[in-house]
């Protein structure tokens, strides 16, 4: 009991300092955001269920009905090879943190949740009222594709069910057919791949706990490496001097990007756009993806190895 709760430990704090500082120093991510994306994923997930199973098992260890609750379908050995009965003091102490801190991520991801569906309610709203009325045999409003009056160019993806792309006329009568294209192939991009979903659980992360490392750093990569991810496929699709070139048409007049979390990142973009970084070979990507993947299983392998000696 008390090896277990020292190894899950030790991993969570290994995946939550050290390594998520070394990764913002790596620079393959930026050629491989994608592959990038998964190992934060994995990283946080790893996390999680290292104060998850920490959780269980203190829970286990200081009330006796959660221990008969856990180990009810488990025969007598496994139970004795836990040894729950010897916890040490600190577990109850740490028993009740992790409790805490489970309340307070559950609470800090529901007001993400609830905070982001009343933004997105409002903006839609604001959204239908300022779209023009298009003529008969168009898509109305209500399609995927909403038409604003406005003489700046600019197009983004508003997630919801179903996800909307929205454009400008002035975006209509400033990028050639081939960079419209660009654009709403980035924009199709980040909604086949829920990136939303990714954002809202790196924002609250960040928030609910901002002095950790790997949820500050996750934040930050999240909003970064997804438009990056997205201008790939745009440029696998168009080409990455259309591509760039769209970005450049759509920000001319601000020199920034439109959404506040990515205006830093619009030469960095343009720059890797025009001059695109080598790729992993692709059994170094599967090689890291798979390691990646199986990171988040060291909680379970350290929280069921007691177990698994006793069946032995």
């Amino acid at each position: 009991m008390t090896v277990c709760l020292l190894l899950l430990s030790a991993v969570a704090v290994t995946a939550a300092v050290p390594v998520p500082r070394a990764l913002t120093r790596a620079q393959w991510p930026e050629r491989e955001p994608v592959v990038a994306l998964w190992v934060w994923q994995c990283l946080v997930a790893t996390v999680l269920l290292c104060c998850l199973t920490a959780l269980v098992l203190g829970a286990a260890a200081v009330f006796h009905t959660v221990r008969a609750q856990v180990f009810a379908p488990a025969p007598p050995a496994v139970t004795e090879a836990y040894d729950l009965s010897a916890a040490p003091p600190w577990a109850a102490a740490l028993t009740l943190l992790l409790a805490c801190g489970a309340a307070w991520t559950t609470a800090m991801l529901a007001r993400e949740l609830v905070e982001a569906r009343r933004r997105r309610g409002q903006t839609r709203a604001h959204l239908r009222e300022r779209a023009p009325e298009l003529p008969a045999g168009l898509p109305s409003a209500r399609g995927p594709l909403l038409v604003l009056e406005d003489e700046y160019p600019d197009a983004w993806w508003m997630p919801g069910n179903p996800p909307q792309l929205i454009v400008t006329t002035g975006a209509l009568h400033r990028l050639t057919s081939h960079q419209l294209d660009a654009v709403l192939a980035h924009e199709r991009d980040h909604a086949r791949a829920h990136h939303d979903w990714l954002l809202h659980l790196s924002t609250a992360l960040a928030t609910g706990f901002p002095r950790i490392p790997l949820f500050s750093h996750f934040c930050d990569q999240t909003h970064r490496l997804v438009e990056l991810a997205a201008d790939d496929t745009a440029s696998r699709r168009c080409g990455h001097l259309t591509t760039a070139l769209a970005l450049i048409e759509l920000n001319q007049h601000r020199g920034v990007l439109s959404c506040a979390s990515s205006h830093r990142l619009l030469g960095e973009r343009v720059d890797r756009l025009l001059e695109p970084p080598p790729r992993l070979g692709r059994r170094h990507r599967a090689l890291t993806t798979a390691v990646a993947g199986l990171v988040p299983l060291l909680p379970l392998l350290i929280a069921f190895a007691p177990g698994l000696n006793a069946l032995a």
